[in-house]
């Protein structure tokens, strides 16, 4: 992956349309900050902090799969990492990734992104497409909204990535 292959939201498209293409531009960048590292530089903490780029791209895949399969559509797929995750454990994520290969942590990646677009994907074909929907009865999420907070979601950890990847090697980019 690099700058130039990352897929453009569409500019005359519907609201879904557009929200979606936005969040695959986002999955895309993060794709592109962490793409040519070796694992141990994937892995690798630049101080102050202990966040990682393998740390973001398993928790991205967790949040991937908690909001569109879990929450959103009830569990239509068991996720891979579900078997190994401490779920009692807050950032099981960050810690976790250190110990798992990139192409482990991209596997899980794709599992989760192929699974959220299925469930967007069904959403928009049926009549409720963007209707309020949720884990939770009591506070209900829309389509609109899980889209709109995945893209904010992503868009505030690709300036990490891009922190985090200029540390390591000096590759800096929008």
């Amino acid at each position: 992956m690099d700058r130039d292959s990352r897929r453009e939201a569409p500019i005359d498209g519907s609201e879904l349309e557009t929200l979606h293409g936005l969040l695959n531009y986002h999955r895309d960048t993060l794709r592109w900050k962490c793409s040519g590292l070796t694992d141990e530089q994937l892995q690798r903490s630049m101080e102050p902090t202990q966040m990682t780029l393998a740390g973001l791209v398993l928790h991205l895949t967790m949040v991937e799969a908690g909001w569109f399969n879990l929450s959103f559509a009830g569990g239509v797929s068991m996720p891979g990492w579900l078997q190994v995750a401490d779920l009692q454990d807050p950032d099981w994520a960050w810690k976790h990734a250190r110990d798992v290969t990139s192409e482990q942590l991209w596997a899980w990646f794709d599992e989760a992104v192929a699974v959220s677009d299925r469930v967007v994907a069904e959403a928009a074909a049926s009549n409720e497409g963007l209707a309020t929907v949720g884990a939770d009865p009591e506070e209900p999420v829309s389509m609109r909204w899980l889209l709109s907070h995945m893209v904010e979601e992503y868009a505030r950890h690709n300036g990490h990535a891009d922190l985090l990847r200029e540390a390591i090697d000096g590759v800096t980019g929008d």
